[in-house]
């Protein structure tokens, strides 16, 4: 995940605080009482062999950090096993996900019950028609099955925002787009640390008020890793939209936030894709560098990472958005 802003930064912690302190010289692969005060952006990625498996035992030397096509100076690296983790877990209960509600229920608690750790959160949020918030933020595995036994079927007609924040006009069908939107906006933008959003749908949205771009923006300036797990039931697919997946616009969300798009089939259950979803969460790397482009302008700047060994790919976000002049970081 990819900030900018003024902070003091616990390297075991790397919170993104709002905060000032007399300077200190940064020092790279420190204990935890190393402190900046500049302003920083925080990437978290992830590093994978040709045949799948996570490197965990890079350097900074192993990398190359880019923004918009210049080399920049790194000023920290560490691996992040253990850093708090904030999920959000949106779930599709449309007209087209009927049969398989039970089985998201049933495989989302496990990973729930599985990838929490004492400093971590996890909210969850329905949608069809609307969205609706079922487990606000909690690190409670009762409250978190309790929140998914409330998954049911949403295929009316409404425009409400669980959140409360105001939508753009009024719609109907299934609003994936949009609950995207309310979960970075509303809940993940003012939390810190990792943050990730597993968006569990068949991809197709034809209702939201949010186009994918204000979606995918959001998340950005979250910080917000999307995980896409496309889960589809092929009798209504075929019936209801033809025979077209929604993996396109799902491998978009997933691959400008650095995170990954899946698919459930017969070789890939659910409860599998959550285990490799929760294992790359637990195998992150964070760079932190002082962008060589200091003005405070809100444009897009696009990061790269780029491992030494050609045979490894780097999983990052596309980039961040500046913070602007006279405007609170985010």
């Amino acid at each position: 995940m990819l900030t900018t802003l003024r902070w003091i930064a616990a390297i075991a912690l790397l919170p993104c605080l709002n905060a000032q302190a007399p300077p200190k010289p940064a020092e790279d692969d420190q204990g935890p009482t190393i402190k900046v005060d500049v302003d920083l952006v925080n990437v978290f990625f992830s590093v994978r062999e040709k045949k799948g498996g996570y490197v965990s035992n890079l350097s900074k030397d192993d990398l190359d950090v880019i923004e918009d096509g210049k080399p920049q100076t790194v000023k920290f690296f560490t691996r992040e096993t253990d850093l708090p983790l904030t999920i959000g877990l949106l779930v599709d209960v449309s007209g087209s996900q009927g049969a398989l509600i039970e089985e998201e229920r049933s495989a989302s608690y496990k990973f729930l019950a599985q990838v929490l750790r004492k400093k971590d959160e996890a909210f969850i949020i329905s949608f069809g028609v609307d969205s609706e918030l079922l487990q606000d933020f909690t690190n409670s595995p009762g409250l978190l099955r309790d929140g998914l036994s409330r998954l049911r079927l949403n295929a009316g007609v409404s425009g409400m925002s669980p959140t409360g924040s105001p939508l753009p006009g009024g719609g109907r069908g299934t609003v994936l787009y949009e609950a995207v939107w309310l979960a970075a906006k509303d809940k993940l933008r003012s939390e810190v640390g990792r943050k990730a959003l597993i968006v569990i749908t068949d991809g197709n949205d034809v209702g939201s008020r949010v186009k994918i771009e204000k979606a995918i923006e959001e998340a950005q300036r979250s910080d917000a890793i999307i995980y896409s797990v496309l889960f589809e039931d092929p009798r209504y697919t075929s019936m209801a939209y033809g025979g077209s997946s929604g993996e396109g616009p799902m491998r978009r969300m997933a691959e400008e936030t650095g995170g990954r798009v899946f698919r459930v089939d017969r070789r890939n259950r659910l409860e599998d894709i959550y285990n490799t979803i929760q294992q790359e969460m637990r195998s992150q790397y964070a760079v932190g560098y002082v962008a060589s482009n200091q003005a405070k302008d809100g444009t897009f700047r696009k990061v790269e990472i780029r491992s030494k060994n050609k045979d490894q790919k780097v999983q990052v976000r596309r980039g961040y958005y500046a913070p602007e002049e006279g405007k609170p970081g985010h």
